[in-house]
């Protein structure tokens, strides 16, 4: 089963699985460090990425 993308590529929806799969993949992170991510920030793709590139 292939992952699909999200339906709002801007939003992280963390309670529907196939975008969480999504997310981690493209971000090359684990569940854990993502949501810790949308905790941190909000579900703001651009923002949780911008925190996960924090050096």
């Amino acid at each position: 089963m292939s992952d699909r993308a999200p339906q709002d590529a801007s939003r992280i929806a963390m309670g529907a699985d196939y975008e969480v799969r999504y997310w981690t993949t493209k971000f090359g992170v684990g569940r854990v460090a993502l949501k810790r991510a949308v905790a941190a920030v909000g579900n703001s793709a651009d923002a949780v990425e911008r925190e996960l590139n924090k050096a």
